[in-house]
């Protein structure tokens, strides 16, 4: 008799409000709000880049784009033009679809811009690959140039997504506003 009524006790005591699930949390990263400026420097090309980022200065043309607070960089590599278009461009893609063992996607988005003869690609690659955003950009006749984005921390695609789209969003105003130097 004691553990019937024990029993019906705690059904009448459990029983109130219903009990919900606690919503799920998001991360909210606040990225800083961006300036761009023209770099000044003795290359063959010259474009915008956010004032969040760093500069460092490398030989033969080449350029490291860095963002301290984010830990990455997009490394930008060089290239004459001397009648092996072709040739550079097949190596550029090999580079890109390397990642393909990783890579759950790879988009790739056309770029033209008549104006300042520049033409290229954009590569989004998504999955848990060593670089999730690559570019090219060349004026098909002397110059061409080649852009990596790289973390300085292992790829966890989810970690670093929203990082990627806001370096993207710099990697696109790069490449529209390219220019050649002769």
């Amino acid at each position: 008799m004691r553990k019937l009524i024990l029993i019906l006790m705690l059904i009448l005591w459990s029983c109130g409000e219903d009990t919900l699930p606690k919503p799920g949390a998001y991360l909210y990263l606040n990225y800083p709000s961006k300036n761009f400026k023209q770099i000044d420097l003795k290359k063959p090309y010259t474009f915008e880049i956010s004032d969040q980022a760093t500069l460092v200065n490398q030989p033969n043309g080449w350029l490291k784009i860095t963002y301290p607070k984010l830990k990455a960089s997009v490394d930008i590599t060089y290239r004459p033009v001397n009648n092996n278009l072709n040739e550079i461009l097949i190596e550029a893609e090999k580079l890109v679809f390397k990642h393909t063992v990783k890579a759950d996607e790879i988009l790739t988005k056309d770029y033209e811009n008549p104006k300042n003869d520049v033409y290229g690609s954009l590569y989004s690659i998504n999955g848990n690959a060593a670089s999730n955003l690559q570019f090219h950009a060349t004026d098909s006749s002397k110059h061409f140039i080649k852009g990596s984005l790289y973390f300085y921390a292992r790829p966890n695609y989810d970690s670093i997504l929203p990082a990627v789209a806001y370096i993207k969003e710099d990697v696109l105003r790069l490449m529209e506003t390219l220019e050649w130097k002769n």
